[in-house]
């Protein structure tokens, strides 16, 4: 199989590294918007480069990639889908909501399978939670708690385009409890501080570094998420599941970075994660050879446009929410025609 990855940053050196050692994958062609990161990252996973997005997809590739800066998500995932190749497409799916229902309805009316990059939905934890209430061993569900602790926050660049918070970071937390519950979200209550590093790069973005988000599900279950740029101890993704009949956990490995308290105790045993690459590096690899799936037409996409919309509007309500400090209803913003008929 040859696929082709377009753009080396952080996240697409990784998924290079990850591609190349792929038994399934004969050739990786991959580009950068920086020719000389292009040159380096081939040369590093054996890879071939090429100059353009358009040169990869006219390689012959089987499937693409796209890893690029969001603002490009939306017009490299249509490129991908106009040449009729399966695609990969980091979150999110585009800058906003509403572009994103645009992209998704064209990728819907073309029929090209297209896979929005949520990695939690690899980890094996994560995944043996959502089948324990598959399978309703929790009986009814009560709570749903997720949580996204980063170490420490990205770059003052990246800040400003990155859409915030909870489009951001806590997206993850949105897809993983919606996806968990197998229920829908239909109001959000959100609030932030700043408080840790330098809060004016926040603030000039008009985010916060911390973050609390409550979430109404269409069937009564209430999900509570938490995040923050700075947690000292590492990073720390969780999530817990509360039925009336049981509950479970994910995310509570020896490398959890919390500090136990309790007298005699040696949980957790260190050492801590610092970086989603170590703590999701398996959820990774599993994500992306189901992709590989997808691409050779094993399986149906496991992470689809819709999914991809349904939790940027999630973010989006909690980004308003937390603006005007008042609860927001799904519908109030994505169907306003509806609101008062």
């Amino acid at each position: 199989m040859k696929l082709g990855l377009i753009g080396l940053g952080r996240i697409g050196a990784f998924h290079a590294e990850t591609l190349a050692a792929l038994d399934t994958v004969d050739e990786l062609v991959v580009t950068d918007a920086v020719p000389a990161v292009t040159e380096r990252v081939a040369d590093r996973v054996g890879a071939t480069p090429a100059g353009s997005p358009a040169d990869v997809l006219a390689a012959g590739v089987d499937g693409v990639l796209v890893a690029a800066p969001t603002a490009l998500h939306a017009e490299l995932t249509l490129a991908g889908v106009d040449a009729g190749v399966p695609v990969f497409c980091e979150k999110p799916l585009a800058p906003t909501p509403a572009e994103a229902e645009r992209v998704a309805a064209a990728v819907t009316a073309a029929g090209v399978p297209v896979q929005v990059g949520f990695p939690r939905r690899f980890d094996p934890a994560f995944r043996a939670a959502r089948a324990a209430v598959e399978k309703g061993e929790l009986g009814k569900l009560r709570t749903v708690r997720s949580t996204t602790l980063d170490p420490a926050p990205p770059p003052a660049s990246y800040l400003a385009g990155s859409g915030g918070i909870f489009h951001d970071c806590a997206v993850h937390d949105f897809d993983a409890v919606r996806w968990v519950t197998g229920r829908e979200v239909v109001e959000v209550y959100a609030t932030g501080s700043l408080g840790g590093g330098d809060p004016d790069a926040f603030a000039a973005a008009g985010d916060v570094d911390t973050a609390a988000t409550m979430l109404t599900f269409d069937d009564g279950t209430l999900g509570l998420v938490s995040n923050t740029r700075f947690n000292g101890r590492g990073y720390d993704v969780r999530l817990e599941v509360h039925g009336v009949a049981d509950s479970v956990a994910a995310g509570l490995d020896d490398g959890l970075p919390l500090r136990n308290t309790h007298p005699g105790a040696t949980f957790p045993a260190g050492p801590p994660h610092t970086f989603f690459m170590d703590r999701l590096a398996t959820a990774f690899r599993a994500e992306l050879a189901a992709f590989v799936d997808v691409v050779a037409g094993r399986a149906a996409v496991p992470c689809t446009v819709d999914d991809a919309v349904a939790v940027a509007w999630i973010a989006e309500a909690a980004t308003r929410s937390l603006h005007t400090g008042r609860p927001v209803r799904i519908a109030e913003i994505r169907e306003p025609a509806t609101v008062g008929d």
